[in-house]
């Protein structure tokens, strides 16, 4: 099993979550893990110092020498493939070939005030976004039209190193997205906040037998999955370390997925109905859901993902604990890794 560090942005400050990029990103590449992932996020506080990962990654490739950089994910019917191909080439170049992209179709109608026409079809839009990104990075020409309505034939640059771009699809729980990924040959980014176990294996059986009935090899197959984590040396105090900042977490992302209504809905529920509500939560979502805890309690759920066929468990660090506390527990995460790396 692989490990990867994510980053999701819900920190003191953006120069904190900068410091803590960095200083993990630095120990990530010494350790052995397989990735650095940083996200595309606008206009909410929650996740605000991170709005265009191809600069956190080129802030990342210049600091590292190994793992590979990605983005987890690029927006892509807010940008236009054009721009992702340029951007992405760049941080190939600076990293020596180690870029690689999780695509999202998207879902936060606030966000698409930079491209409104492409709301209602986003899907359809991520899908030829997705071919024209893949021929771009090839080399092959593209066609815009210009400001005088003729049409030209545009090649991007710089050439990135990588002859194929790694891209894995941003997967909240839909099974036809899974599907779609697998006749695509693309990887799967996904996460246990909107689907059960049950769900992700069923998702994960769709998958692997799209990619199969595709005609794409076994080596096609990537399955990484985003986990909230903190290991501490002792379980327990990892759990309480973890409670106030996942429960603010929590509380925070109300608004982000569900916007006005969720606030009014937060409003009317009194306080101390909502707390129990939230550590109630905590406590089901700790413990079967996450990497919260010691490197031995963890360990069973790492070995649950394997079975189901994950190759990659990718930690978001980043939800609100101090950035030396997630720094110094990056070794016990790195025990977990060793422990689990021959799943």
């Amino acid at each position: 099993m692989k490990f990867s560090l994510f980053f999701f942005a819900n920190g003191a400050s953006a120069d904190e979550q900068y410091r803590l990029l960095l200083e993990a990103a630095r120990f990530a590449d010494r350790a052995g893990f397989s990735a650095v992932w940083t996200p595309e996020r606008h206009f909410h506080d929650f996740g605000s110092p991170f709005p265009n990962p191809a600069v956190t990654g080129a802030a990342v490739a210049a600091v590292t020498r190994r793992v590979e950089v990605r983005a987890g994910s690029v927006v892509l019917p807010l940008q236009d493939p054009l721009r992702v191909a340029e951007e992405w080439a760049v941080v190939d170049r600076m990293s020596g070939g180690r870029a690689g992209l999780a695509v999202a179709s998207g879902w936060n109608p606030r966000d698409f005030v930079l491209a409104p026409d492409n709301f209602t079809n986003r899907k359809e839009v991520l899908r030829a976004g997705v071919r024209e990104l893949r021929s771009l990075w090839s080399g092959a020409a593209t066609v815009r039209t210009g400001w005088n309505g003729a049409e030209q034939e545009i090649r991007t640059h710089p050439l990135p190193v990588r002859g194929g771009l790694p891209l894995w699809v941003t997967a909240a729980g839909s099974p036809g997205t899974f599907a779609w990924a697998g006749a695509e040959g693309l990887g799967v980014l996904t996460h246990l906040l909107g689907q059960s176990w049950e769900d992700l294996e069923d998702n994960l059986v769709a998958y692997g037998d799209a990619l199969a009935g595709a005609g794409h090899g076994p080596q096609e197959e990537r399955v990484a999955v985003m986990l909230h984590t903190f290991v501490g040396a002792d379980g327990r105090s990892a759990l309480d370390t973890a409670r106030g900042p996942m429960t603010a977490y929590m509380r925070s992302s109300m608004t982000l997925f569900d916007g006005n209504t969720a606030e009014a809905a937060r409003r009317s529920v009194p306080e101390e109905a909502l707390a129990e509500l939230l550590e109630h939560r905590y406590a089901e979502y700790a413990g079967t859901r996450c990497l919260i805890g010691s490197v031995d309690s963890c360990v069973p759920v790492v070995e649950r993902l394997a079975e189901l066929g994950v190759d990659e468990v990718a930690c978001l660090i980043d939800f609100g604990i101090g950035t030396d506390e997630v720094l110094a527990a990056l070794r016990h995460l790195d025990r977990l890794r060793e422990r689990c790396a021959d799943l």
